[in-house]
């Protein structure tokens, strides 16, 4: 009877496997006008790591998006220069590459875009003016040969530049080959069989009407199309209050359209385990209790403990390989650059 059960669990899901589902991709795509090069990984990796840019010189990409573990920080916010707090949780940096649009609210379209913004944001990096953040780098002249390692002799070293060495490190940062890639890609014993439950009952419920794609943010789109859905799209349930849930207003804070109220763009569901808290707003610690909530804030559901500990076996299926992470040796500091 096991083995029946078993079987036929597989059987159910394999059905729709190459319709609904999609493995993740080993490479990220960029756009025509920055491929990824060897030389603008190594140098968007030590930009990435770099605290010099900031005001303070103690807040760089890494503080917020630990590439060690999630890619994120563990915190409901982050923690900017002057040890001021943001208004909403990091994302996590492995991945993004894979998405639409950039920020939990989409105000960006790119990662090029996305690495400019915290540079002058008042409470993370706090610099005046992305021309004061390039000058802080020109200042450092052993950056230089980097800048033009990757792109060319003569006026490298521009902000337009790197944000796209930042940006192509970024889209090296991809998790392939989880359990759940390795099962959609034909390998049956990669999944229990309770995260095969988890994967039924995932696309029962109707979780794929927003997590689906090979990032489960959504259907692949032009890049900066960006997909967006309503949270909560059922606000009246208790846990929406008890967790903040509505007081952050999402995109309507960037369009100013009330359409746009409480609509955010469509975070990925892969490494879960490894981004708590969760939401915007970084109030919800557990994996059970974001399920739950999910379900009942977006499906209308209520799923059992049975259920959600399924589910919960699914994501964690979904935590793939983690490519080899090792900090950058950065060129030294001039004299003239300290206070």
């Amino acid at each position: 009877m096991k083995f029946f059960t078993v079987t036929l669990l597989m059987c159910l899901v394999t059905a729709n496997a190459i319709a609904a589902w999609e493995s993740l991709p080993t490479e990220a795509p960029a756009p025509a006008d920055n491929p990824t090069t060897e030389a603008k990984v190594e140098l968007g990796k030590m930009l990435f790591f770099d605290p010099r840019f900031s005001a303070t010189g103690t807040v760089s990409c890494f503080s917020c998006h630990n590439v060690m573990e999630g890619g994120d920080d563990h915190r409901s916010s982050s923690i900017g220069v002057h040890g001021q707090i943001g208004g909403r949780n990091a994302p996590t940096v492995w991945n993004a590459a894979f998405l639409s649009t950039q920020f939990w609210d989409g105000r960006e379209a790119t990662l090029e875009d996305q690495a400019k913004g915290p540079v002058t944001n008042p409470i993370e990096m706090g610099m005046a003016s992305l021309e004061d953040a390039i000058e802080r780098v020109r200042a450092i002249s052993g950056y230089k040969v980097y800048f033009e390692a990757a792109f060319g002799a003569g006026d490298a070293v521009t902000i337009d530049n790197a944000a796209k060495a930042v940006a192509a490190y970024e889209r090296t940062l991809i998790t392939p080959n989880s359990p759940y890639d390795r099962y959609v890609e034909g390998d049956r014993s990669a999944l229990s069989v309770q995260a095969i439950r988890g994967m039924e009952t995932f696309e029962q419920a109707g979780c794929m009407s927003c997590h689906s794609g090979a990032a489960f943010a959504g259907p692949a789109l032009p890049m900066g199309t960006g997909f967006f859905m309503k949270f909560p799209t059922f606000p009246d349930r208790p846990d929406i209050e008890k967790y903040s849930l509505m007081e952050d207003e999402g995109r309507f804070t960037v369009t100013g359209n009330v359409a746009d109220k409480n609509v955010w763009r469509v975070p990925t569901l892969r490494n879960l385990e490894y981004t708590a808290p969760y939401f915007h707003n970084g109030t919800v610690k557990g994996l059970d209790d974001a399920v739950r909530i999910m379900a009942q804030s977006q499906l209308n559901k209520d799923l059992s403990d049975a259920e959600i500990a399924d589910v919960i076996a699914f994501l964690e299926s979904l935590s793939g390989e983690f490519p080899q992470q090792t900090m950058p040796r950065l060129p030294p500091t001039p004299g003239d650059l300290l206070e």
